[in-house]
């Protein structure tokens, strides 16, 4: 179904940028904007708009698009499709282009219009997808529902003597039993020393006591994806590993607690990363405290020491500090926050103190 709200709200930050044209063709931004949906593989597949409202659609007559408003240009494989798109451009104008379109389309496209010039523009798409309206906030919140679920049936699963690839096995039939479309992302498992790895996965390495067991799942269903990191223990946890636990909580907190619309996303690092610093182990957090998340598991944008860009009502990221010794353990607590007109809500609701399990 066609989003013309979205699509008048890219127009208006393409008018910003000083563009009147641009070519989108990331399949999920195509889907937000006008409720078409293609997984294109190899072949062109592009929406170009235009600020004057002449909008087309280029298409190979291998898709299957319902009716939309805007005009269908199609084409072949055998077809000239660069030579179709390039004939339809403003010639001399900027063209703003996503930044998903493949260099195999771009640069023919480029000797096509050599006194066109092409900017990088995906941002008049991923600033108003940044923003997510009442029905999609409802989407993610059901998903964070969905995925605290699964969180707490997991915890009552584990025992001493798993393996990862079991824990993560059932996990995503966890996911299909809660009807979702599948998972958001390959769970991430990690047990004792794996866990010093960020983005560990699941292996053949069993679970025995004292170790630390890191969760970072999530699910997608009606298009809209989750994702929350808890870590336990099993059995047993040393006063050394509990109170890094209870350190990386207080930082998930601190920097929640200060997201509201105009506080600048860097900041709520800042928290985070000071507090984890002053506690000694800053050179153990090791990545950025979070990501923007919705129609995929990582969207553009982020929540760095390098993003100036302040939180504006709408927007939903992840919270999620981390310390990780090498050969010992890793600790990481995740939640999902949305900005609300005045402070955030917290999308997630599985206890993050520190457990014993197993």
């Amino acid at each position: 179904m066609m989003k013309m709200e979205r699509i008048d709200r890219v127009l208006q930050a393409m008018q910003e940028r000083g563009l009147t044209q641009m070519i989108v063709c990331d399949p999920q931004s195509i889907d937000y904007l006008t409720g078409v949906y293609v997984e294109p593989f190899e072949r062109l597949f592009a929406l170009y708009l235009r600020t004057d409202g002449r909008h087309l659609f280029f298409l190979n007559k291998l898709f299957t698009v319902p009716e939309t408003p805007i005009e269908q240009v199609w084409f072949t494989d055998t077809d000239d499709a660069i030579g179709q798109v390039a004939e339809r451009m403003q010639p001399g104008v900027p063209l703003g282009i996503d930044k998903e379109w493949p260099a195999r389309f771009l640069l023919p496209l480029m000797e096509r219009l050599p006194g066109t010039p092409c900017r990088l523009a995906s941002d008049c798409v991923d600033s108003v997808r940044g923003c997510k309206d009442p029905a999609e906030q409802e989407l993610m919140r059901m998903n964070s529902r969905l995925n605290d679920e699964v969180m707490g049936r997991a915890a009552a699963f584990i025992r001493q003597g798993m393996t990862e690839r079991e824990v993560a096995d059932y996990l995503l039939a966890q996911y299909r039993d809660l009807g979702c479309e599948g998972p958001s992302f390959s769970p991430i498992v990690s047990f004792g020393a794996n866990a010093a790895d960020p983005h560990h996965m699941p292996d053949d390495t069993r679970l025995q006591a004292g170790d630390c067991i890191v969760l970072d799942i999530g699910g997608k269903k009606a298009g809209y994806c989750s994702d929350m990191t808890r870590t336990y223990f099993c059995r047993t946890v040393s006063d050394k590993h509990a109170a890094i636990h209870d350190l990386v909580r207080r930082a998930n907190e601190a920097a929640e607690a200060l997201v509201r619309p105009g506080v600048p996303l860097c900041e709520l690092d800042k928290a985070a990363r000071d507090l984890i610093a002053a506690a000694g182990y800053g050179e153990y957090f090791t990545h950025r405290l979070g990501h923007f998340i919705g129609r995929t598991e990582h969207e553009q944008g982020d929540v760095s020491s390098a993003n100036t860009t302040p939180a504006r009502e709408g927007m939903i990221f992840s919270i999620e500090p981390g310390v990780y010794l090498p050969g010992e353990m890793g600790v990481r607590v995740e939640d999902l926050v949305l900005v609300t007109a005045d402070g955030c809500e917290v999308l997630n609701r599985a206890d993050k103190h520190c457990r014993v399990i197993g």
